[in-house]
């Protein structure tokens, strides 16, 4: 994503100092609850989008209009061949269309995206300390002349990304790097080619592939720095006690998926241009880290040329709470002192609804943003945005999203006051 915003966005001058106190109202408690099957299965550290959760979400059953499970064979001998030798993997592909009502360009962009992953288990298999080898290799394509990673800023003027992953950047890499459990599974480390959002600012909703599609609802609410995949870097966390945890990390500030593996050592020790975090949350348990959660993240990132950085901070907090395992009520946001963020000032709310575990999932989330000003220019508009969506299960592997969402005041496009985007994305697990 740094990479895409370095090509997009207009550079300028140094900027003014900021400064800011961010200050976090406490929330009161919710009920909650946890289902047997939730506590029991053994979640890795993570967003659902880390390798190692998809795998066990794919292999869950889900609520879906037709209800024959044709590829039950093939998912018992991918379990078979876990046990057998250790190896879990996954295929899928995705398709996505976005269309605007008004633009600057073009109005529409559509994109594919085929992924393989999967991790072996290569020491202590069948232990809560086990290691193994984990990878995501990826295939984004366009299917016209416009991308939707590039939509958002490039055709609509807007500060934000819609679908940020669709790309054309053909063949690349996501994760290749090696997991080490400790502690009984209550401690990880990652080390090697890691993907920065799969550990920093954990939020359930924030998968483009199957919760939000706009980068606002996503990590750092679009007010951090983010690396792009397949960046070298070392990652830990760990449990303290039931319910704190905490998730840290460092990662050369460039990457470049499409070759990860050229000059990625020398840029890591010896060009010091690094992206860090410290995550400092609660959970009611591990197996709820992403379903119930309250944290803070704290982010540096040095000065990059190749990835568009400039030196910075920033602070992010997240709150979600599942009530009664039905209603996901959200509070997000986060403050950037320069970074080469999005924006500077982010604060997203909504709710999502899922009747069953497993099931169709609605969402709904509104953002209000304040353009970062040295990453851009002083005295941009501030943005409202509105996302809809609703995931629904045609088949148990195929999966269908629509959603509408609702920029008001584009930053970059004075000629429009408000642009409506629907889109409409389809993915199949296998």
């Amino acid at each position: 994503m740094a990479l895409l915003m370095r090509r997009i966005a207009p550079t300028h001058p140094k900027r003014p100092p900021a400064t800011m106190v961010l200050a976090i109202v406490a929330l009161a408690a919710l009920p909650y609850s946890v289902t047997r099957a939730e506590e029991s299965r053994e979640v890795e550290f993570g967003s659902p989008n880390a390798t190692e959760n998809l795998l066990a979400d794919d292999a869950q059953p889900v609520t879906a209009f037709i209800k024959e499970r044709l590829l039950d064979p093939w998912f018992e001998w991918k379990a078979g061949l876990a046990e057998e030798t250790g190896i879990s993997f996954g295929l899928d592909y995705s398709a996505l269309y976005l269309g605007a009502s008004d633009s600057l360009g073009e109005d529409d962009a559509s994109g594919g995206m085929l992924r393989f992953f999967g991790s072996w288990d290569l020491a202590g298999r069948g232990g809560k300390n086990s290691g193994a080898l984990v990878w995501k290799v990826e295939h984004r394509h366009a299917y016209g002349s416009v991308a939707p990673s590039g939509f958002g800023l490039g055709e609509l003027g807007y500060v934000g990304l819609i679908e940020a992953p669709w790309s054309d950047q053909g063949t690349r890499w996501t994760n290749l790097y090696w997991r080490q459990r400790f502690n009984e599974g209550r401690a990880t480390v990652f080390g090697g080619y890691l993907d920065a959002t799969d550990y920093t600012d954990i939020f359930i909703g924030g998968s483009p592939w199957t919760g939000f599609a706009n980068l606002a609802f996503s990590t750092g609410s679009a007010s951090m720095f983010l690396p792009n995949d397949a960046t070298l870097g070392l990652a830990a966390a760990s449990m303290f006690g039931e319910n704190w945890y905490a998730i840290g990390g460092i990662t050369n500030a460039y990457a470049d998926p499409t070759d990860p593996f050229d000059d990625s050592f020398d840029r890591f020790f010896g060009d010091s241009e690094h992206f860090k975090t410290v995550e400092v949350g609660w959970v009611p348990s591990q197996a709820r880290i992403y379903q119930d959660n309250t944290h803070v993240t704290f982010w540096h990132v040095d000065d990059s040329v190749q990835a568009g950085a400039i030196q910075g901070w920033g602070v992010a907090f997240s709150f979600i709470r599942h009530i009664e395992d039905q209603w996901m009520p959200f509070l997000r946001g986060g403050y950037a002192d320069d970074g080469g963020s999005l924006l500077q000032k982010s604060v997203s709310a909504g709710v999502m609804y899922q009747a069953d575990p497993g099931s169709h999932l609605l969402g709904i989330g509104l953002n209000w943003g304040e353009p970062n000003e040295s990453t851009f220019a002083p005295g941009l508009d501030d943005q409202i945005t509105i996302e809809a969506f609703y995931r629904f299960h045609l088949t148990q592997q195929l999966a269908i999203t629509p959603s509408i969402e609702y920029l008001n005041n584009p930053a970059l496009n004075p000629a429009e006051d408000s642009i409506w985007v629907l889109g409409l994305r389809a993915r199949l697990a296998l």
